[in-house]
């Protein structure tokens, strides 16, 4: 028996995409429906299901759509079992690391400047919250004093 295969609409609930920035991100190349229906409607695997969340995490961190696409590729190739790999393969290996280090460090950067943007944010939120704070008790204390 074939794996599920899902509509756009399904992958976009579960990814959190709007349908059409999952057909823009067919259009360039970042992920491709695995087939169409009869009707013509793109039909999505997991297996690109999770990409598409995967590229929906990255949004954040402000990659380009070639390092998107660049860290994809990194990602689908490391191997999944963390066994050492064959010695034909150290080259290709370490040109990974190198890769995924890079990509580490700019997403890492990228998190301290999105926590600091949080906390200008959150001092601001205070500082409304203060404001409405002081305007409410002094609109009450006016309403006490006019009884």
């Amino acid at each position: 028996m074939g794996e599920r295969l899902m509509r756009i609409g399904e992958v976009s609930e579960r990814t959190g995409l709007s349908l059409r920035t999952i057909r823009h991100y067919e259009e360039v190349g970042v992920v491709a429906p695995s087939e169409r229906s009869l009707g013509g409607f793109r039909l999505y695997t997991e297996a690109e299901v999770r990409r598409l969340a995967l590229v929906r995490r990255m949004r954040p961190l402000g990659f380009c759509l070639e390092d998107v696409r660049t860290l994809l590729n990194v990602l689908e190739r490391l191997p999944d079992t963390g066994g050492p790999l064959p010695a034909t393969e150290e080259q290709a290996h370490e040109e990974l690391v190198t890769t995924l280090r890079k990509y580490w460090e700019r997403a890492d950067a990228r998190c301290e400047d999105l926590r600091g943007e949080l906390r200008a944010a959150e001092d601001f939120a205070g500082s409304l919250h203060g404001h409405l704070s002081r305007l409410l008790e002094a609109s009450a204390a006016s309403r006490k004093a006019a009884r």
